[in-house]
């Protein structure tokens, strides 16, 4: 109970990757928060030792962090449904858990990602699952292990709803961590989806040796070509001058803590990417996005050419040296329009 005798919302966070046990470890302190992984091993480590062995060993998680392996258990009491599953097992698992969850219960995704065969982004993809449930996103520059060492950072919950959204925007605080509100949930995933691509160009750039100047031209062409495909599906101009936008991208393409930066700087390096896939513990959101990305552009006739090295390097055979020299040879023209 709360303290003013309502029953306090209950959350179910489904997926103990890196990001969703973060995010749960966020919601715990305020208010009552169960974190599913499938692992039952997972599961009863975290319960003994209040920490994530497989992504986040270093840190202790709260107290009042509740884990479980079954799925049904997690949601059926659950007010809140908090999806942190990658994009390509996204479906799967809510079609999984859609008959445990109770009627308009708000369903907030945390993928940054599309799936391949529809080209749906995550908050459609609960709508054919879960239809009539609201659907939220939460993003921004938002690196977990920042987050869990309590380093002062923002997010974005976008949702059409101004009460929802204020609710979950409480749920989400904490001392170190500012939440801002955004109705902008088409702007808000397509930006999610495009600074993972762009983050992989940026790792290349510096695997191959360059510095500054070539990473401040990619993060601010990758902003213009993420804006236009955004604008172009309905998204606002200004949700990608913000946290899910900017913000995010310069996150992604600058930190060593970026699974996609990383990728990238190892294909720089000269590394295949099936070996680099190989070594990986976690998933890539962008290598898997990019042929998505690239279609989604080409639907709505928007030029990605930035996108489209990266999906010839990570699938077509290209070396990052290659692309280089196809961006640096496109035409010539005006940065504005």
């Amino acid at each position: 109970m709360t303290t003013d005798g309502s029953r306090a919302i209950r959350v179910a966070v489904i997926g103990a990757g890196s990001w969703g046990t973060t995010v749960a470890s966020i919601v715990a302190p305020n208010t009552p928060t169960v974190l599913w992984a499938r692992r039952t091993d997972l599961v009863d480590a975290m319960r003994t030792t209040r920490r994530n062995p497989s992504y986040l060993a270093d840190f202790e998680l709260p107290t009042e962090l509740e884990y479980s392996d079954s799925l049904g258990e997690s949601l059926n009491r659950a007010d809140v449904v908090v999806m942190a599953v990658p994009s390509h097992g996204f479906r799967d698992v809510l079609s999984e858990a859609a008959r445990h969850v109770r009627p308009w219960v708000p369903v907030v995704s945390l993928s940054k990602g599309l799936e391949r065969s529809s080209l749906k982004r995550m908050s459609q993809v609960v709508a054919d699952e879960l239809p009539g449930h609201p659907v939220a996103v939460l993003t921004g520059p938002n690196l977990a292990k920042e987050i869990m060492a309590g380093q002062p950072a923002a997010a974005v919950v976008a949702i059409d709803d101004k009460v929802i959204a204020e609710e979950l925007q409480r749920i989400f605080t904490r001392p170190s961590l500012r939440v801002y509100t955004n109705p902008d949930v088409v702007g808000c995933e397509v930006a999610g989806v495009a600074k993972n691509v762009i983050a992989i160009a940026s790792g290349m750039a510096a695997g191959m040796g360059f510095g500054d100047n070539t990473r401040a031209t990619l993060i601010t062409r990758g902003l213009a070509e993420m804006t236009r495909l955004g604008m172009a599906m309905g998204g606002e101009g200004l949700t990608f001058a913000g946290l899910a936008g900017m913000g995010d991208l310069i996150a992604t393409c600058s930190s060593t803590q970026s699974r996609n930066n990383q990728v990238g700087l190892r294909l720089g390096q000269g590394e295949s990417i099936d070996a680099i896939i190989a070594s990986m513990t976690m998933v890539a959101e962008g290598v898997k996005s990019s042929p998505s990305l690239l279609d989604l552009a080409r639907r709505h006739h928007v030029e990605m050419p930035i996108t489209e090295q990266v999906v010839a390097v990570c699938h077509e055979g290209r070396s990052a040296r290659e692309a280089l020299g196809h961006l640096m040879g496109r035409r010539r023209r005006s940065e504005i329009g």
